[in-house]
């Protein structure tokens, strides 16, 4: 798990050591073991080392091919790179260290580009073949490890943050509007925008290509070597079939990532997915730490009460034997936090991320590895009642039409245009419809039955909601230089869970066919609030390895109790922000018609805690950006 870094000076030009130097520096909490750089001409490769297999000299990078052809500078941890070597060895191919990142290189020498759908883990890397004269930059299928990069001018840049991009000279990167308009409608960017203007983040499951022979103004060329494929099975086997491959599937994932030559932990929250994980490597690891983030709740109401799930992890630790941690936030550790978490996540995507912020940190004092049980929900089914919105429909415009009116989760359509006042003219011609279209590319035709709409819906989740959590996850963790692994996004795990038939993930399907054809209104609504029946296989098995309770346990999210926190102890904090006329955020967006929104949440009329949020972290990003801050802890303009 390390940083990447790079430059390709188009013009011809010599990369200047120093600029490249001055990127990795900025990336350096993503590698504290260790920096590289290789420099030929007009290309430049940086990198910043996390040690974790292979802690030897032999695994620093950039490394090279024992021929000197290829060149890489690579981010990640390639699960069955142990298979992978022992079949190069056969083809008479020797290795020097003891790591994945020579594998990686050798199989690239070996069989191209067509080795990144041989891969099995998460990755990021940038690639120069020096007798082609061509940089390839790559991404894991997921989307688990991220790259940024920048081109204009004579200059591509490169990396795994954009913040990088900062140290270059002339590089002036504003505000991008249309990235700032499909942020705040879907809490999230479904194409590969950010919010500054020319900084792209490679999409998952692809690769770019580009060559300074190429010349100015021609394009890198994007390939996508996968995507996810969600479809009913022609011929379904029984259930029994499927928990008995499905447990050994998920068994074999965990224990693949075990690979590792420092120790690991697990984030251990009280729920299906973390539990499961945790369960299974407690059954090979013989000395394990487990981590929780609890939330004080003295001054919290409603649905928020449950958000503390201390207890329930602190049995699974003792039932898993696990040397248990906990950290507890109240609302002012938000407020503290938040000009590090903005820094560090760059653009905000999907969720209040603080408290991932705190719990990496806690990790981090004892481990560089940690598992998660991200993935489990988006490839099992464990968001019904999001699905359930949109499975009868007369076609697929009518099934774009409901589910993009669901994933309006900030601001609208009805009030978009008065929001956007300032700054319409420069996103009028935007539709955030057609962005949300588009995700299904050739997925449309296969629509006939509930099942179909499911399978979209299961594709558009994965590829927009779980992308964001994953960035986000990557981000925070490595801010405390922590390597996370996901075994839910193992790639025999999720080709499984791809061709599950959606009644072994959704146990209330029919009834909500019935429904959806025979009544209209709240009481639509009401059920689809109550129907949160998903992941049936997944919990069915996993009684074999954690407790009933824990199996039986609705769906709770890893989040803060700010809807209280905002109209309660947290809410001067908000109004000196988002109420002062002098706010960054301002000079693109409305006050009057934003402010009314947020008087619903802060008057108890509305819960617009997400909307919130998603201001305030924008407004930090924003005065960090003009105030040109280099570094975490360069203070930004008072709050108070």
């Amino acid at each position: 798990m390390c940083g990447v870094a790079g430059i390709l000076n188009l013009d011809q030009r010599p990369v200047s050591s120093h600029v490249l130097r001055a990127m990795t520096q900025a990336i350096a909490h993503r590698g504290p073991d260790g920096e590289g750089q290789w420099i030929e001409g007009a290309i430049g490769l940086g990198h910043r080392r996390l040690a974790i297999i292979d802690l030897s000299p032999t695994g620093a990078q950039p490394m090279q091919t024992a021929d000197g052809r290829f060149v890489i500078s690579y981010n990640g941890e390639i699960y069955n790179y142990r298979e992978l070597r022992a079949e190069l060895e056969t083809q008479g191919r020797r290795f020097n260290s003891s790591g994945d990142t020579e594998v990686l290189l050798q199989a690239i020498a070996a069989w191209g580009l067509d080795a990144l759908r041989r891969l099995n883990g998460m990755f990021a890397f940038a690639l120069w073949d020096r007798k082609e004269r061509k940089l390839t930059l790559a991404r894991d299928r997921y989307g688990i490890k991220p790259l940024y990069y920048w081109s204009g001018g004579s200059q591509l840049l490169f990396a795994s943050e954009s913040k990088a991009f900062r140290a270059v000279p002339n590089v002036d990167s504003h505000l991008d509007p249309e990235g700032l308009l499909e942020y705040f409608t879907f809490q999230n960017f479904f194409t590969d925008r950010t919010l500054l203007k020319g900084v792209r983040i490679l999409p998952a499951g692809c690769y770019l290509t580009t060559s300074p022979e190429a010349g100015f103004g021609t394009k890198p060329r994007l390939t996508r070597y996968w995507d996810y494929s969600f479809q009913e099975p022609e011929t379904a086997g029984s259930e029994a079939e499927y928990q008995e491959e499905l447990d050994h599937l998920v068994q074999q994932a965990v224990k693949r990532q075990l690979v590792s030559d420092v120790d690991i932990g697990a984030y251990l929250s009280g729920g299906l997915d973390s539990g499961t994980v945790t369960a299974i490597a407690a059954e090979s690891l013989t000395y394990m730490r487990t981590f929780t983030c609890g939330f004080d709740l003295s001054s919290v109401s409603g649905m928020e009460l449950q958000y503390d799930e201390r207890a329930a992890s602190e049995r699974m630790s003792y039932l898993f034997r696990t040397e248990h941690y906990e950290m507890v936030l109240k609302s002012g550790d938000m407020e503290r936090v938040l000009p590090k978490l903005t820094w560090h996540l760059e653009e905000p995507r999907v969720g209040q991320s603080y408290p991932n912020y705190y719990v990496a940190q806690l990790a981090s004092k004892f481990n560089k590895v940690v598992l998660a049980g991200t993935g489990g929900d988006e490839i099992f089914g464990g968001y019904p009642w999001r699905y359930y919105r949109a499975v009868v429909n007369q076609g697929f415009e009518e099934y774009v039409d409901k589910y993009y009116d669901y994933w309006q989760r900030l601001i609208p359509n009805s009030v978009l245009k008065r929001v956007f006042a300032p700054i319409w003219s420069d996103v009028q011609g935007v539709s955030t419809r057609d962005i949300f279209r588009d995700m299904f590319n050739q997925h449309a035709e296969r629509l006939t039955r509930p099942e179909d709409y499911v399978n979209h819906s299961l594709y558009l989740e994965a590829k927009t909601f779980l992308h964001g959590l994953l960035t986000v996850e990557d981000k925070l963790s490595m801010a405390h230089s922590l390597e996370t692994r996901v075994p839910f996004l193992d790639n025999d795990l999720v080709d499984f869970a791809m061709k599950l038939p959606v009644r072994m993930k959704l146990g209330k399907l029919d009834e909500v066919v019935a429904l959806d054809e025979n009544a209209l209104g709240r009481k639509t609504a009401a059920y689809f609030h109550k129907a949160r029946d998903g992941k049936m296989l997944l919990r069915n098995v996993m009684l074999r390895h954690i407790p009933q309770e824990v199996v039986d346990r609705e769906k709770q999210g890893f989040s803060g109790p700010d809807a209280s926190w905002f109209k309660g102890q947290s809410i001067d904090f908000v109004r000196n922000i988002l109420f002062d006329d002098q706010a960054e955020i301002y000079r693109y967006l409305d006050p009057k018609p934003l402010r009314a929104l947020i008087g619903d949440h802060l008057d108890g009329r509305e819960n617009r805690r997400l909307l919130i949020w998603s201001l305030i972290n924008v407004e930090y990003a924003l005065r960090q950006q003009s105030s040109g801050q280099l570094g975490p802890t360069t203070a930004t303009r008072s709050v108070n």
